[in-house]
């Protein structure tokens, strides 16, 4: 397969993906702006507590402190800190803050940002090579460790943290792109046709050297993750006990038909594998990855949008294998999810992609940092059976699978990558075609670009989303032209209608879509149906068969024990009336539960089940993400029936 590097643009768009082409173009940071709601707190939240709290961290465990001992030739395996991934955190925490001051300039933030590349750039090695846990006296030989080792892993966050400041800032003269360039120079020196024939146990520098790739336009970044993604699944790790599947190693990516094995991994890979499709213009490897995202949302995805049910191995289970109380759902395999499902809206334009970002943002993103973007979860269950032990706020956690919310991690993949996530948020709302613009996100926004014909748009959104869903868009300048304007309706939504200058139509799930030559002044207004409602499992779920779960727009919510009546104990014992409808109730959704009450018995299973319900009563839920900052407390999301 040849490159297609004749159409490939080579700019800077303020974006983390942009490919060289696709049904839809995305639209970045300087062309869309979220300016307030839901959304916009988190963010703040974000650059007001995460960003300082993860520098923090970063300093007191050391993890910067490796790249100092490095650069003076002192560091030793007695003395370096943190897991054989820790550079990785660095990185994450230097594209997050690129991402951060390419949408606010801050002085401060962007001296301690140039502190951190000056100190990373000091420990790289003449011919390119940065890692501190490898390549030292005393330390590992490089490369000799590919299955676990993750050091192609970290240069791919690192290639990713240069693609950011690439883009948010092209005239910077800090280094870490030419950083970046000489480490990508000397993978594909080391790892190309001829070199090393194999690949990384971790999947993530595939996307990272395509990015690279598209930033620079270098068209030997793009070959280079091409190679990777046809090695994979060749056999060419060492089998464990997990399996070859466990790293992405058994099958070749383009015959797989699920993702499966560490759902990081599979994620990364699968967003890594259509960009690489993409770029290369191979159909059959972009149908393929095609199949297994929409296998994978069939059969092996929570509620939540949360994927991964093994604690062992953080990796997928079997289709339909999806037990709430031992729901891994790892917030990384989300925000890696969200990435795949975010390279195939641009490739296809499907609406159905949109509505699982949206399910993972509002249920898992959202989820893990506290409400002061200072402790986060690991792991995001469905079932909490036990209340957690609040986490010591000065002590790093092992990790807090079911707990509650910790500082920080042993592995603390998760809070940078919710940083960057959410600074780079904006990216995520809406795309340009040559026909107009599709917004995929609803929050108060402001959009201005330009369509490929010269036509300029600007907008603005205005929404309290998901609090009621009534969404109102005006353009704020006359076109010279018509367009089309496309609005995504999620898949849960029948019965909305779009309103256009008065005028009402139906709005089926998928994307309405309204032309005209519009006047500043128009006004566009989507209804969406945001009455909470009852839905049912696949009864192949065998976890939660006779279940229900509650939602509200985009929003799972959750019984509390916090929330139960005096007396009725924690949250294992209760059952739903589905008679009686979900019902708003200010911020709340209330339903209608009643306790079971079952004796002591010698053997837990008989003939006939003898507990029987108590009277029943009115009790609230609460959005998941918004669980277990009321203190410890036992939770769960599928309601047994009556």
């Amino acid at each position: 397969m040849t490159l297609t590097s004749p159409s490939r643009r080579v700019t800077t768009p303020v974006t983390p993906a942009n490919p060289s082409h696709g049904a839809l173009r995305p639209l970045g940071l300087s062309e869309v702006q979220i300016t307030g709601g839901f959304w916009s707190r988190m963010q703040s939240v974000n650059a007001d507590g995460t960003l300082p709290h993860i520098a923090h961290w970063l300093e007191r465990e050391g993890w910067l402190g490796n790249f100092d001992l490095a650069a003076t030739g002192s560091l030793t395996p007695e003395n370096r800190r943190g897991r054989e991934f820790s550079d990785s955190e660095v990185y994450k925490y230097l594209e997050a803050v690129s991402w951060q001051l390419g949408e606010h300039r801050d002085d401060k933030l962007e001296k301690h940002f140039r502190s951190v590349v000056s100190r990373v750039a000091a420990a790289q090695e003449p011919d390119g090579y940065v890692n501190t846990r490898f390549g030292r006296p005393g330390q590992q030989a490089r490369w000799s460790d590919l299955a676990w080792g993750h050091e192609l892993y970290c240069a791919g966050h690192l290639f990713q943290a240069a693609v950011a400041r690439i883009r948010t800032k092209p005239d910077a003269d800090d280094g870490l792109a030419q950083v970046a360039t000489r480490l990508a120079d000397l993978i594909c020196e080391v790892f190309g046709v001829d070199g090393i024939q194999s690949v990384c146990g971790h999947a993530e520098v595939e996307t990272g050297l395509v990015e690279l790739g598209r930033a620079t336009g270098s068209d030997k970044y793009i070959e280079q993750a091409r190679i990777f993604i046809e090695r994979r699944g060749t056999g060419v790790l060492p089998d464990i006990e997990f399996g070859r599947a466990y790293y992405q190693d058994d099958i070749p990516v383009r015959d797989a038909d699920v993702l499966r094995g560490h759902a990081v991994r599979a994620n990364y890979l699968a967003s890594g594998a259509v960009d690489v499709a993409i770029e290369t213009a191979d159909g059959v490897l972009l149908d393929s990855l095609t199949r297994q995202w929409q296998n994978t949302v069939a059969r092996r995805t929570y509620i939540t949008g949360g994927q991964g049910s093994h604690h062992q191995d953080e990796a997928f289970g079997e289709d339909f294998e999806l037990p709430p109380d031992r729901a891994y759902s790892e917030t990384c395999a989300s925000v890696a999810s969200i990435q795949f499902s975010w390279r195939l809206l641009l490739a296809h334009g499907d609406s159905k992609y949109a509505d699982l970002i949206e399910r993972t943002l509002y249920n898992v993103v959202a989820t893990s940092p506290a409400a002061d973007g200072r402790s986060f979860y690991y792991a995001n269950t469905l079932h909490c059976r036990v209340p957690g032990e609040p986490a010591d706020p000065d002590a790093v956690s092992p990790r807090a699978e079911a707990s509650l919310r910790a500082p920080w991690f042993t592995v603390t993949c998760c809070p940078p990558n919710v940083a960057r996530t959410l600074a780079s948020l904006d990216a995520y709302v809406a795309t340009a075609s040559a026909e107009g613009i599709q917004i995929h996100q609803y929050a108060p926004a402001k959009i201005a670009t330009t369509l490929d014909d010269g036509e300029s748009i600007e907008l603005s959104i205005e929404t309290d989303y998901p609090t009621t869903g009534a969404v109102t868009i005006r353009p704020l300048r006359d076109a010279s032209k018509p367009w089309t304007l496309q609005l995504r309706v999620p898949a849960w939504a029948n019965g909305s209608s779009l309103t256009v200058n008065g005028g009402v139509v139906p709005a089926e799930p998928g994307y309405v879509t309204h032309r005209r030559q519009f006047r500043a002044g128009d006004e566009i207004v989507l209804d969406l149906p945001i009455e909470p409602r009852l839905s049912e499992p696949d009864r192949r779920i065998d976890a939660v068969r006779g279940a229900v779960a509650v939602e509200r727009g985009p929003v799972v919510y959750a019984l509390e024990s916090v929330d139960l009546p005096d007396g009725w104990g924690d949250v294992s014992n209760i059952v739903i009336d589905t008679s009686v409808a979900p019902q708003d109730q200010g911020e709340r959704v209330v339903v209608q539960l009643a306790r079971s009450i079952a004796g002591e018995k010698p053997w837990p299973y008989n003939t006939s089940d003898p507990s029987h319900e108590t009277h029943s009563s009115l009790v609230p839920l609460i959005a998941y993400h918004d669980w277990a900052e009321r203190g410890p407390s036992t939770m769960r999301i599928w309601l047994p029936t009556l």
